[in-house]
């Protein structure tokens, strides 16, 4: 096996990011349940036929049925036998049914909440994947699990045996920043890069081509850690232009109070700015708009090959303190 943001809740347990990758994942999801579906209903046009039987966890005869079942009841409102359903299609090694279940612990949807189950089921995910043999549609989700075991994993789970384990919290956003791409992943392995956690050195070069590549796909956190870091010339080439473009970017995208980092952080650097810094950021992101539309990549600050050592982290009061809370 080879081995997918990060806030505190009050108890002081982290909590995975789910809720961006929930809303992207409902529609595979669905998608994935219609393809399940058994023909018999699509065949089913007589409307006075009797509804059919329903199909209960001692009469499932396979777990891809099991999470038909659980998607079904599901969408039907019935959270007790859904969550009996998926779980036996989890324990019969559906990865859909525990990104599922893993989901809904996390964010207390359904179910109530419970970071120790959440934890089991994106494990289990995680343990079972492998390179070699993998279903491409299962991607968003195994992508969403790695990032949620690394979270669990950075600060572990209050009262639990899940201890703060940094080097693993690592690993899994390695994966799923190098073989999936995530946003996310990128975004967190950038945040350890600036931190020098998990054993890493800190080096906001780095760090800084994570945030670039977790930029480009429009992560608001990423955008704007990057814009600071290019304004500031903290351990990478000042262009104070570029980074009040990306912070603008970010701040236009930022929404509710999770956000409010990256407004402030917008506008601390936006009112220590020249106008001729402001007047560049324009034309950067005029040119953008217009890159977007072509949809041309934005041409991303070039770094050394061989970054020098980055001076101490001004960053962390910043992004650390004030990180966004996630799963809203």
């Amino acid at each position: 096996m080879r081995a997918f943001g990060m806030a505190v809740n009050r108890a002081g347990a982290a909590r995975p990011a789910i809720s961006g990758a929930f809303a992207a994942l409902a529609v595979g999801f669905a998608a994935t349940a219609l393809m399940l579906a058994s023909p018999v209903r699509a065949l089913d046009a007589n409307t006075n036929s009797p509804p059919p039987a329903k199909i209960s966890p001692e009469t499932f005869t396979s777990a891809q049925q099991a999470l038909r079942v659980g998607v079904d009841d599901l969408q039907n409102g019935d959270a007790q036998s859904s969550i009996k359903a998926l779980t036996y299609a989890a324990e019969g090694g559906e990865p859909l049914a525990r990104w599922k279940l893993g989901s809904m612990y996390a964010s207390g949807e359904v179910v109530p909440r419970d970071d120790i189950m959440a934890y089991k089921y994106f494990d289990q995910l995680v343990d079972s994947y492998d390179e070699d043999d993998f279903d491409r549609r299962n991607v968003a989700a195994v992508a969403n699990a790695f990032v949620a075991v690394g979270l669990y994993n950075l600060n572990g789970i209050p009262n639990s045996d899940i201890k703060p384990d940094p080097e693993r919290a690592l690993e899994m956003f390695q994966v799923a920043a190098t073989d999936f791409g995530d946003p996310e992943a990128q975004y967190r392995l950038a945040r350890m890069y600036m931190e020098g956690a998990g054993g890493l050195t800190k080096d906001n070069m780095r760090a800084a081509r994570w945030l670039g590549l977790a930029s480009e796909k429009g992560h608001h956190g990423a955008q704007a850690a990057l814009g600071h870091l290019l304004f500031t010339g903290d351990g990478v080439p000042r262009q104070r232009a570029r980074g009040l473009m990306w912070l603008a970017v970010a701040s236009a995208g930022a929404k509710g109070p999770k956000d409010a980092w990256i407004r402030d952080l917008h506008t601390k650097d936006y009112n220590a700015s020249s106008d001729d810094d402001r007047q560049v950021a324009e034309t950067y992101l005029a040119a953008r708009g217009k890159d977007r539309v072509a949809s041309a990549p934005l041409p991303l600050p070039t770094f050394p090959i061989r970054a020098p050592a980055p001076p101490p982290l001004r960053l962390t009061g910043a992004l650390t303190a004030a990180a966004p809370a996630q799963g809203q």
